[in-house]
C-alpha cells in the first residue's frame, strides 16, 4: 500500500516526466513530495527507462500514470494494459480511436487480473496539440469538441473508467458523463507560462472549476528552477 493510499490523499497534479533519460529524471524526482503529485511517465522516457524505472518510482511511493495511449488490435492492447497492471501503475490509457472491441477488451483484461490493486484504465480522445484542420486532414469532420464528446461517449460506454481530454472541453463531458467519470487534463499552464505547442490551454484553477478531475502538468514544473515551489503554488492554486 503506498504513501498515498495510507494517508487517503489524492494529488490533482500528474508531473510529466518528459526527460531523455532515467538518470534526469530520477534526479529530478528526488526534489519532490509523494503526497503532493503524482507522476506521468510517457513513451520517450519509457522507452530508454522501461518497467524498471517505473517500479522505481512506485518504490519511492509515488503513484504512476503509464502514458503509452495504446492503439492496436483488441487482444494486443488487452495484454499490454495487463503488463502495464504488473508493474503497479495507478493509471494506465489507451486510444479512443481504437474502437469499441479494442477498449472492451482492456477492460475485460484489467477485470481479470488476480491482484488487489488495479489500474485506472482511461482513453485517448483527441490530443490537444490538434485542431480543426489537423482533423479535417486526417478525415475527421467537426470541431474538436465535437470528437473529443463522440469519443469520450464511446468510451464510456466501452467501460473506461475516463478520458483524457483538453480542459475546455471538462465542462460539457463533466454535464454529459456524470461525476464519477474520471477527466485527465493536459495542456495546464500557470498563469504567465509558455504555451509551448499546446493549443487548447488552461490555467489550473479555471481546469479544476470546469470539471477536470486529474491536471497534467510538465514543463511548467520540470523546467523551472524552483519545481516544488511551482507544484506548491498550482496546488495551493486548487484547493
Amino acid at each position: 500500500m503506498s504513501f498515498l493510499k495510507k494517508e487517503g490523499l489524492d494529488p490533482k497534479v500528474l508531473i510529466a516526466l518528459d526527460f531523455a533519460d532515467a538518470q534526469s529524471a530520477l534526479l529530478f524526482v528526488e526534489g519532490l513530495d509523494p503526497s503532493l503529485c503524482r507522476l506521468k511517465v510517457g513513451k520517450e522516457l519509457f522507452a530508454v527507462a522501461g518497467p524498471e524505472f517505473v517500479k522505481s518510482l512506485i518504490k519511492k511511493d509515488f503513484e504512476v500514470f503509464l502514458d503509452l495511449k495504446y492503439h492496436d488490435i483488441p487482444n494486443t492492447v488487452a495484454k499490454a494494459v495487463q503488463a502495464a497492471a504488473r508493474m503497479g501503475v495507478w493509471m494506465v490509457n489507451v486510444h479512443a480511436l481504437g474502437g469499441r472491441k479494442m477498449m472492451q477488451a482492456a477492460q475485460q483484461a484489467i477485470a481479470e487480473l488476480n491482484q488487489p490493486k488495479k489500474p485506472l484504465l482511461i482513453a485517448v480522445t483527441i490530443l490537444t496539440s490538434m485542431e480543426q484542420d489537423d482533423l479535417q486532414e486526417i478525415g475527421l469532420s467537426g470541431s474538436p469538441q465535437e470528437n473529443v464528446m463522440r469519443l469520450a461517449r464511446l468510451a464510456q460506454d466501452s467501460g473506461m473508467d475516463g478520458v483524457v481530454c483538453s480542459a475546455q472541453e471538462a465542462g460539457d463531458l463533466r454535464e454529459a458523463l456524470g461525476e464519477a467519470f474520471c477527466l485527465v487534463t493536459p495542456g495546464i499552464r500557470p498563469q504567465g507560462s509558455d504555451v509551448n505547442d499546446q493549443k487548447r490551454i488552461m490555467t489550473p484553477k479555471e481546469a479544476m472549476e470546469a470539471g477536470a478531475s486529474y491536471l497534467v502538468v510538465g514543463r511548467p514544473i520540470t523546467q523551472s528552477v524552483t519545481p516544488l515551489q511551482v507544484l506548491q503554488d498550482i496546488n495551493q492554486s486548487i484547493a
